[in-house]
């Protein structure tokens, strides 16, 4: 029996002896090196067999499988590795087919080692470079039974992390696998693998992205979205946003604006979603856009804003009506819509910084066209609504201007943006009046001056420009300066205003000065502050702290002022009138009146000569100086012109400054012998604010028949004949401005 073994063994074809001969006795003593030399160098001499030993390895590999016989399944898994390694020629389709059926079985087993085998060795099938890749090849069960111990459940928790581990090793095979790129690592060198389950899926997560091409962002995407949906992630945040950054960081950077587009239609899907999940989508949106920087928002920039913006309108009525969606039956609270607020106004600033400059002043000007404005837009549902979109409108409108940076304030700030931006100036509604103030400011301070301690007098910390006004900035101020200076002159006047109002009109006028002062600037802007500490000493309706911090804005600006350039005549006055309020009266300087708490005097305020701004001393002191030539403007006290923005608004009418400019004497120069005259004069335009209109109407009415009586007696002189020599009147005639021609007469 012994002999016929022998004879019928050396009768087998010559590559199953070969593959018998790389198995040893004892499985422990491993594969037989000079033996499989052998049968590779057989392999390599005669290709055409290769699919006949591939065939055979895996029949021996699952027989000593159904044995139980592990230790001969590591080696025949092992002689397939070597076959693999060394056929990477065409021929290796012909190893192929055998080894995925031998892995397939491996997987398929109830034995984590084995699992684990099988994953090692498509690793390293994967990492082998193919001359001509198979298209008929399917990977459709690795995918799932990789990704299905990505989730392994094991007791042994040591043993659960290292499937989990080989799942997810095993899908970037897959990836390497399955892509048209080029490899980019070195099969012969030992790789380190991760053992936490996290780190390595980042690892198969960046690189599947890195080679996703154009057309498979979203497929890549898509399965993300809806993973975080199903598992509730996006509440938590800071899952979605990791995941997301390792989405933006790994995928080729002209194709970004696709995940932007991904995560904004995923938005509006979600639009009837809790309040946490919008808010979860809008930080990574927020996140993807800061790691963009590109600017590659797509042609679409102004769709993203709309989206965004339509975001917050929808937030304000759920806020309002307490649900998030039409039925009534899913509450939210105004915390939570605010949260998301927060949030969409944030994203709206990430996206804007990564705009050019061109494109910010389109959104700009996109922005304050959704502004609901009173008096073109009527239709703004609930008054407690429009004022609340004005107000998440303008914070957006401030996130984009934060950042803006443009050396042409014509461009930055054209009529069609600044009109409608000022006329919110003259809302009564505080907080946007101090929007309005630090978007101005946001605008115009192009070296970023605002950001340091202006109130403390601190010149040195200034970065002041060393060259003149541009072309460009003469040409601004030309054109909106009396614009700009009539907002700041009422704003000033506010009650409802705050040490931040004033500590913000302070801050405008700083920046105005640093950033556009020329001679003629400069000279207007201190004619504005006097009218401001004249206005403040004569309207004493005032409360006691909106006139002290008049006072406080006006020392603080003419103080910053005498420090940048003018006579030292003027500092010293200057200096010398903030020396004595801060012996006499402290609570008209900014340090005790622009802060939290404000320290103010009991009692009526009562402001005594020696502590003003004198005009007179001011005009004396700008003599001889480069500013004398536009001495002369000083003769003519600032007083704010009408403009149409004023039909705008549901302000109260400041008509009488129009007539107030024709009692203007512009051959005096007024110093402090004027305060009655112009304290009658305040009396004037605090009657036509305050007074009832049927009351201003009845007054203007009377002056108009007084005015109709004395044009009747001019006119009556006019056509009165001259008294005749006999000393009898001649007969009188009709006034021609009362005869009646009949309608053929008429050319």
């Amino acid at each position: 029996l012994y002999c016929l073994c022998g004879c019928c063994w050396a009768l087998r074809p010559r590559y199953k002896r070969l593959v018998d001969n790389i198995f040893p006795e004892d499985p422990e003593d491993g594969l037989v090196k000079a033996n499989m030399e052998k049968l590779t160098f057989f392999a390599l001499s005669a290709p055409e067999k290769l699919d006949r030993i591939a065939a055979y390895l895996s029949e021996r590999l699952t027989r000593e499988l159904n044995r139980h016989r592990y230790g001969y399944v590591c080696i025949a898994m092992e002689a397939l590795e070597q076959l693999l390694l060394a056929c990477h020629c065409q021929s290796i389709n012909l190893l192929v087919e055998s080894f995925l059926s031998t892995l397939r079985l491996l997987l398929e087993a109830d034995k984590p080692h084995l699992h684990i085998l099988a994953t090692n060795s498509f690793v390293k099938f994967a990492n082998i470079e193919e001359d001509t890749p198979s298209y008929h090849r399917s990977y459709d069960f690795f995918v799932s039974r990789f990704s299905e111990m990505c989730h392994s459940e094991h007791e042994d928790a040591d043993i659960q992390n290292k499937i989990r581990v080989s799942g997810i090793r095993g899908l970037q095979g897959v990836v390497r696998k399955t892509v048209d790129d080029e490899l980019q690592v070195n099969i012969w060198e030992p790789r380190v693998y991760h053992e936490s389950p996290a780190e390595q899926t980042e690892v198969c997560f960046r690189e599947l992205l890195g080679r996703a091409a154009y057309g498979h962002i979203t497929n890549a995407i898509r399965p993300v979205l809806m993973h975080l949906d199903s598992h509730s992630l996006w509440e938590g945040r800071s899952f979605a946003v990791r995941c997301f950054q390792i989405i933006m960081y790994s995928i080729q950077s002209q194709h970004s604006h696709l995940v932007i587009q991904q995560l904004l239609g995923h938005l509006d899907a979600n639009s009837r979603s809790p309040a946490s999940v919008r808010a979860g989508i809008m930080e990574v949106l927020s996140e993807a856009a800061v790691i963009e920087a590109t600017g590659s928002v797509g042609p679409t920039v102004l769709e993203v804003f709309n989206t965004l913006l339509r975001q917050l309108r929808q937030s304000v009525d759920y806020q309002l009506t307490g649900y998030y969606d039409n039925a009534g039956k899913h509450k939210t609270t105004s915390t939570e819509e605010k949260t998301l607020q927060d949030a969409v106004i944030k994203t709206i600033g990430s996206f804007a910084n990564t705009l050019p400059v061109y494109q910010r002043s389109e959104v700009m000007l996109f922005i304050m066209g959704k502004i609901p404005v009173p008096g073109i837009y009527p239709a703004l549902g609930s008054p407690n609504a429009g004022r609340m979109i004005q107000v998440m409108l303008l914070k957006s409108l401030l996130q984009v201007s934060s950042r803006y940076e443009s050396s042409n304030l014509l461009t930055a700030l054209p009529s069609s943006f600044l009109e409608p931006l000022l006329s919110f100036t003259l809302m009564e509604d505080p907080e946007i009046r101090l929007l309005v103030l630090f978007i101005l400011t946001s605008l115009i301070d192009r070296r970023h001056n605002a950001a340091r301690s202006l109130t403390a007098f601190d010149v040195s910390a200034l970065e002041l420009k060393e060259d003149g006004c541009s072309r460009q900035d003469n040409l601004f101020m030309r054109k909106h300066a009396q614009r700009l200076y009539r907002h700041v002159y009422l704003t000033c006047r506010e009650e409802s205003s705050g040490p931040a109002h004033y500590q913000a009109l302070f801050t405008l006028l700083a920046v105005l000065t640093v950033e556009l002062a020329s001679e003629e600037v400069v000279v207007d802007l201190i004619r504005l502050v006097l009218a401001l500490q004249l206005a403040s000493s004569a309207q004493e309706s005032l409360s006691v702290f909106n006139r002290c911090g008049v006072h406080a804005v006006c020392a603080a600006f003419l103080h910053l002022l005498s420090q940048l350039g003018p006579p030292p005549p003027l500092q010293q006055h200057v200096a010398q009138v903030v020396e004595s309020r801060r012996q006499d009266a402290p609570h008209l300087l900014p340090e005790d009146v622009l802060c939290d708490e404000p320290r103010l005097p009991e009692g009526e305020l009562k402001v005594d000569q020696s502590l003003l701004f004198v005009q007179s001393k001011i005009c004396e002191a700008l003599t001889g100086s480069s500013y004398s030539t536009h001495a002369e403007r000083f003769n003519t006290p600032y007083t704010p012109q009408l403009t149409d923005e004023d039909r705008l608004s549901k302000r109260k009418s400041i008509g009488d400054t129009v007539s107030l400019q024709m009692d203007m004497d512009p051959q005096y120069c007024p110093d402090t012998h004027q305060v009655p005259t112009e304290r009658r004069r305040m009396e004037v335009v605090e009657r036509f604010q305050t007074a009832p209109f049927e009351e201003i109407a009845a007054h203007c009415g009377s002056r108009t028949s007084l005015l109709q009586s004395k044009l009747d007696q001019v006119f009556d002189l006019i056509i009165r004949p001259p008294p005749s020599l006999s000393g009898h009147s001649p007969p009188r005639s009709t006034p021609l401005y009362e005869m009646k021609f009949p309608d053929l007469c008429v050319y």
